[in-house]
């Protein structure tokens, strides 16, 4: 997969799942993609404050990128 593509479907992934953050008054944005594998993320509005954002990132948001782009080994909050 090319790098073009990669963030292409890192990019779906995140549109697959912005409802969701976006029904709580939150939303997510694309920071990087690092060496092919490691995805930075900004959650934002609701999210920055919510007690459960980081089960969010890891249950919600690195299984749907996972699901889109498989060779992505992490994905991380940047505040």
């Amino acid at each position: 997969m090319t790098t073009e593509e990669l963030t292409t479907n890192v990019l779906l992934a995140l549109d697959e799942i912005r409802p969701f953050l976006n029904s709580d008054g939150g939303d997510i944005t694309l920071i990087s993609i690092d060496d092919d594998k490691h995805v930075k993320v900004r959650l934002e509005g609701a999210c920055i404050s919510c007690s459960v954002n980081q089960m969010t990132l890891k249950a919600g948001v690195e299984t749907t990128i996972k699901k889109y782009a498989p060779q992505i080994e992490t994905v991380v909050n940047i505040m």
